[in-house]
């Protein structure tokens, strides 16, 4: 085994395996030469995407607010009973 060990790091130093490698230099990407837009075109395309957009209906916004409020109620009650109970414990604990 140790014989093998030693022909093998012998045919890794004949290929030059046993050097570490320099990292291969690349050149700077080329700076691309941007066109401007004019604001003309710029809120053109805008308006355009816009009329791409899914809008919700009135009904849907209304309904994810409501749900979003009960949502904010729900866990700002959490969070402040478990604050309620915790200084609790620790005034009792303490005190």
């Amino acid at each position: 085994m140790n014989q093998q060990n030693r022909q093998m790091r012998r045919a890794a130093q004949k290929a030059g395996a046993d050097q570490p490698r320099r990292p291969e230099r690349r050149s700077a990407a080329p700076a691309a030469a941007t066109e401007r837009t004019s604001p003309t075109q710029f809120f053109t395309e805008v308006r355009a995407e816009l009329r791409k957009v899914a809008w919700p209906t009135k009904n849907e916004v209304i309904n994810s607010t409501i749900i979003v409020l009960i949502a904010v109620v729900v866990m700002t009650s959490l969070i402040f009973a478990a604050d309620y109970v915790f200084a609790k414990g620790v005034l009792f604990l303490y005190d």
